[in-house]
């Protein structure tokens, strides 16, 4: 099995025979890249291995899984395809590399939380858990997608209170329809705009590896 998406791997320095690993899938933002989104994770690859995705779209400066029609409406056709590829991408990964099936993770921020939670939701109990950043959930997913079972999925789900790129209420609306999914959600509200402020990088951090332990 082959993969055309591009990804920058981190592994634990050690990496010992016979033993396989939790996995940490990071996908950025709109016009970002695979490169970026590593500062975020740095320390984890003690843990994981880290597999940071690009977009497979171009978006200048950067990448992008999925272009949008209007404000929170990606394209259908665009946002499909990506979901696909990035779902074959977790197969790929799976297949070539030692990682243990049932310590899957994603994490995203705004774009990359937005297929990260889609993810999760296609996919269901498969993942363990998924840090979403300042994203949302497309409202044709809610409607049209194929949802799997997500009672054993854990997700940290943040928003800057201030978010002037994807309004606060929808990270909100996002931990809502988990809860009544029957997941397990830890809402976290930051002073801030669309970004990752450290407080919530030390956040999301301390969570994935209490979740990963528990």
């Amino acid at each position: 099995m082959d993969s055309s998406m591009i990804y920058e791997l981190r592994t634990p320095s050690m990496v010992e025979p016979n033993k396989t690993y939790p996995a940490l899938f990071v996908m950025h933002g709109m016009g970002s890249n695979e490169q970026n989104m590593l500062s975020l994770v740095a320390g984890l690859e003690d843990v994981f291995y880290i597999f940071s995705i690009r977009g497979p779209l171009s978006q200048p400066p950067g990448f992008a899984y999925f272009t949008i029609q209007g404000y929170g409406k990606p394209h259908r056709e665009a946002f499909d395809q990506g979901i696909t590829q990035l779902t074959n991408f977790i197969d790929y990964a799976a297949e070539r590399y030692p990682i243990d099936q049932d310590r899957l993770y994603l994490l995203g921020f705004s774009q990359g939380a937005i297929v990260s939670m889609t993810l999760g939701l296609t996919l269901g109990n498969r993942i363990k858990g998924i840090v979403a950043l300042s994203g949302y959930i497309p409202r044709f997913v809610k409607e049209e997608y194929r949802i799997k079972p997500v009672d054993q999925l854990s997700l940290f789900i943040s928003h800057g209170e201030f978010d002037n790129v994807l309004p606060y209420e929808w990270g909100l609306e996002s931990k809502e329809f988990f809860l009544g999914l029957k997941s397990q959600v830890s809402f976290h509200a930051y002073p801030e705009g669309h970004t990752v402020s450290m407080k919530n990088q030390q956040d999301f951090t301390k969570w994935i590896l209490d979740d990963l332990h528990a």
